[in-house]
């Protein structure tokens, strides 16, 4: 048993941990790092990379499938579940391998394979029966996959996206649960490689969009490709042999289906609840998880910080990396602290269409009363669009009316994720919306929808007409 004394502790190799990590060594070399689980972030090792290398194949077996308007015909692809998840997996592993390199190349001295619980504010005990004394703490601990009880009915056939990614071959049927980023990018793509999916979600809720507009458009075109319920009614859960089965109401009648798996994707928690919080004076919100402030990364006790997923507040690698430098740089020169100013919120969804969403959200303007005008574009119109066969997705940008600013964006339609960025640099720059339809746009390509939806905007602001569009060939949505 040793007793480790040292300026700063963090509690996870996690993305947000490890940008904590760079960031107090620049300033001191008293640090450990603490991991009781395998080295390799969230976004590596079971979600945003292995599932955007699932979307890949789904998107090649998908556009082999409807190139007929082009006047280009293929033979009915033949996909090979098994080739589908050796390429997944071993792409993955290399993902994942890259930064466990990372990690391991760092002092070996400062690293510890132990799990970690708070004795008191300044104390950690580990399970290798060590001890930590810190004067600052860290706590970047990450988040699991939560499986809502009535769920567990579905026995040892209940899989979390995590399971995915560890399938030899694709099955032939699943039922999705939740219509959340991870629920309908999996569902959608399992659909795409031949699998049998429904996907039940709640409430009409689609990904995170809010805006009631974006939101019917992209429920009319997920429920259009496959077995999509925005608002299942599902009575009965069960395991029945090497399957499960479900019982659900459509229009008043009980419907009942068979699947292989059921995969239940209602979303995650932060791992809080083993670290002995109870035992610090933190104080807790209503999940356990202690109140912080974003711009700092302090907690109710000054000298503790939390990060990243641990407080699930946007759970995106980039706003993880962003927390764990911010933390690491207070906890590093704690008591001097630093309030840093947060990029522009940007999200983005990698279903077919995309989803994102940039800066303010509907929703929240909406709470907090902004007076604001929308501008909108269908893509149906769109010259680029039309030209691709992608012509299917709206955009709808607002701004706050009197003095122009740019506020925010939801989208579903072609080519979104750049699109995103495009709109959260000018938010993030503070434009108006006249500044940046003085921007350039090239032609012909996607983001002159963008044009068009500001200039509407423009005009519900009364900043200025309606332009006309300047390519006369390429309707209304150029």
């Amino acid at each position: 048993m040793t007793t480790h004394n040292v300026e700063v502790a963090i509690i996870g190799a996690g993305t947000a941990g490890m940008g904590a990590y760079r960031e107090v060594t620049k300033k001191t070399d008293s640090v450990v790092l603490i991991e009781g689980g395998e080295y390799g972030t969230t976004c590596a090792r079971v979600g945003c990379m292995p599932s955007k290398l699932l979307i890949a194949a789904a998107e090649a077996a998908h556009f082999g499938q409807h190139t007929q308007p082009f006047g280009v015909s293929y033979d009915k692809p033949v996909i090979d579940g098994k080739a589908v998840m050796d390429r997944v997996k071993s792409e993955r592993d290399r993902f994942v391998g890259f930064v466990k390199e990372d990690v391991e190349d760092w002092n070996e001295a400062h690293r510890i394979r132990a799990f970690a619980k708070f004795i008191d504010d300044n104390t950690l005990e580990l399970s290798n029966g060590d001890t930590v004394n810190a004067e600052r703490i860290v706590i970047a601990t990450g988040s699991s996959t939560f499986v809502p009880p009535p769920f567990k009915a579905f026995g040892d056939r209940l899989i979390v996206n995590d399971d995915v990614f560890d399938w030899d071959d694709l099955p032939e049927s699943v039922v999705v649960f939740g219509a959340g980023v991870i629920g309908l990018e999996l569902g959608q793509s399992l659909s795409r490689l031949g699998v049998r999916v429904s996907l039940f979600g709640r409430d009409h809720l689609v990904g995170p969009l809010s805006d009631d507009v974006v939101k019917y458009k992209a429920r009319e075109t997920f429920m259009d490709e496959f077995d999509f319920h925005p608002h299942g009614e599902v009575t009965r859960m069960e395991k029945v042999g090497n399957g499960v089965e479900i019982d659900h109401m459509v229009d008043g009648e009980t419907l009942t289906e068979k699947y292989d798996y059921a995969l239940v994707a209602t979303g995650r928690r932060p791992n809080v609840d083993k670290l002995g919080l109870e035992k610090t004076s933190l104080k807790l919100d209503e999940r356990g998880v202690p109140h912080f402030v974003l711009a700092t990364g302090q907690t109710s006790a000054s000298h503790i910080f939390i990060a990243g997923d641990a407080v699930n507040n946007i759970p995106l690698l980039h706003e993880a990396a962003d927390e764990g430098k911010i933390v690491g740089f207070n906890a590093a020169r704690y008591p001097e602290i630093k309030a840093f100013v947060k990029s522009s919120p940007i999200a983005v969804m990698f279903s077919d269409p995309q989803i994102m969403m940039v800066g303010e959200s509907y929703r929240q303007l909406e709470g907090r009363d902004a007076d604001f005008a929308i501008g909108s574009v269908d893509f149906k119109g769109q010259g680029r669009s039309r030209v691709m066969l992608v012509n299917n997705g709206i955009l709808r940008v607002y701004g706050e009316r009197g003095t122009g600013r740019f506020l925010g964006a939801e989208m579903i339609g072609p080519k979104a994720e750049h699109i995103a960025h495009l709109l959260a640099w000018a938010h993030q720059s503070n434009l108006t919306v006249s500044e940046m339809l003085d921007r350039p746009f090239y032609h012909p390509v996607v983001e002159e929808g963008v044009r068009t939806a500001l200039r509407d905007l423009n005009h519900e602001l009364k900043l200025g007409p309606v332009s006309p569009v300047r390519c006369l060939d390429c309707g209304p949505g150029a």
